[in-house]
């Protein structure tokens, strides 16, 4: 599942983390919260980056992504 189908899923706070703390290690509970709505990331999963020591991190396709609807968002919004 691409992330434009699983964002409109999450709730508000998780993307508003994502947002905040965009190309950041995924925290535990948030990559829980993308998996339950996403499913666990296929190899060839357009969100899915790698998986450092520190933890999950998105893609840069998604990090990029994010950042758009983050500034769409702060344009709707103000």
């Amino acid at each position: 599942m691409d992330i434009e189908n699983w964002w409109p899923l999450l709730d508000p706070a998780t993307r508003q983390w994502l947002m905040d703390n965009n190309g950041d290690v995924v925290p535990p509970g948030v990559l829980d919260q993308i998996t339950a709505v996403a499913g666990h990331p296929e190899v060839d999963a357009s969100w899915a980056g790698d998986s450092v020591p520190e933890g999950f991190l998105l893609s840069d396709e998604a990090i990029d992504w994010i950042e758009d609807t983050a500034n769409d968002e702060d344009s709707a919004g103000g």
